[in-house]
């Protein structure tokens, strides 16, 4: 895919325990985004997300919005070069 590019995403908030993560594989899966979700130590969440631009902007917003029962305080992003991940999946 040309012009796709890694993006690195921490959101902080109720962000653990209501669900985020199962809700960002479904997102990012139905968006055709690859990378990872996993839960930090901290109570945040970490997600590694590869694809253009124009699949990353709504997942992004979706980010900032997560799942009903959770509320997210902040959702900060850096991009990377890609790493070719093959598919969208939680790691532990």
């Amino acid at each position: 895919m040309d012009g796709k590019i890694l993006c690195r995403i921490h959101v902080t908030g109720r962000v653990q325990g209501v669900g985020f993560r199962w809700s960002a594989v479904n997102e990012a899966r139905y968006l055709g985004i690859n990378g990872f979700v996993k839960n930090m130590p901290d109570g945040s969440v970490y997600i590694e997300a590869e694809g253009s631009m124009e699949q990353l902007d709504p997942f992004i917003a979706w980010c900032r919005e997560g799942p009903g029962s959770g509320l997210v305080d902040s959702v900060e992003t850096d991009t990377s070069t890609p790493v070719n991940y093959r598919d969208f999946r939680i790691e532990y």
